[in-house]
């Protein structure tokens, strides 16, 4: 067996807050939405792309809490203009400079869910 590569990162998401989801993946983070399959569409919840990225987000039906530590890293083309743009949006950026030369920060989306963002070519999975 040899894995291939990652498909996608869902994280969880209160139920009936799919407005919100669209507002700031697809509106503020430009990620295109797209169909969830028929049987899964039911469940609630959305699914959005871009470039090398499927993130999907599913409904929590009880007790949703959202991931504070565990999280997905998104590779951006400009991480000055990403972090304007988050502040801009009122979003609270934390900085992260632990690791010399990995340009980063992290941001919590409207649920509370922890992303992080790093500047392309800095990225962990990018280093030689």
């Amino acid at each position: 067996m040899k894995l291939l590569g990652l498909d996608h990162v869902q994280l969880a998401m209160p139920a009936g807050q799919e407005s919100k989801a669209r507002q700031f993946y697809g509106g503020l983070l430009g990620l295109r939405e797209i169909a969830k399959p028929e049987a899964l569409a039911i469940r609630g919840g959305c699914w959005f792309e871009g470039p090398g990225i499927q993130l999907h987000l599913g409904v929590q039906d009880k007790d949703f809490v959202p991931a504070k530590k565990a999280h997905p890293a998104l590779l951006v083309d400009d991480l000055e203009d990403c972090r304007s743009r988050l502040i801009a949006a009122g979003v609270p950026v934390v900085p992260d400079d632990s690791v010399p030369g990995l340009r980063r920060f992290y941001a919590g989306d409207p649920f509370g869910n922890r992303l992080e963002f790093i500047q392309d070519g800095d990225g962990f999975s990018q280093q030689a």
